[in-house]
């Protein structure tokens, strides 16, 4: 339970320290997202709203209350790594690996905290 507990923080950690950083760079190097949204052929009138979805996603996964909250918050993690993966695929940018990285951690995250915080 130990190790269970050890590797389910660490993916957890890892992915929040992601996805902050990523709501970071969305609010303070704002035009530089919007230019690869632009990049990516979506809008980018996103780029706010989902930095502050992201902030909102990690708090409610550390939080994990109500339980159905915390399962949106993991399936828009998902989602918003999901379609990041896509987009960076379709015009060949290298860039696709931090978001498989992505959802590795919060596969693990997610799997792990049903056994280790249920």
């Amino acid at each position: 339970m130990r190790a269970q507990k050890s590797i389910y923080w660490i993916a957890t950690g890892l992915l929040s320290a992601l996805f902050l950083y990523s709501a970071f760079m969305y609010l303070t190097d704002t035009a530089v997202i919007e230019g690869d949204y632009q990049d990516y052929q979506y809008p980018t009138y996103l780029v706010i709203p989902m930095a502050i979805a992201k902030i909102i996603a990690i708090f409610f996964i550390l939080y994990r209350k109500p339980k159905w909250v915390m399962e949106w918050a993991y399936a828009g993690l998902f989602f918003d790594m999901a379609l990041a993966s896509f987009a960076h695929y379709s015009i060949n940018d290298p860039g696709i690996t931090l978001p498989l990285i992505g959802i590795v951690l919060l596969l693990i995250s997610y799997f792990f905290g049903k056994t280790v915080r249920p």
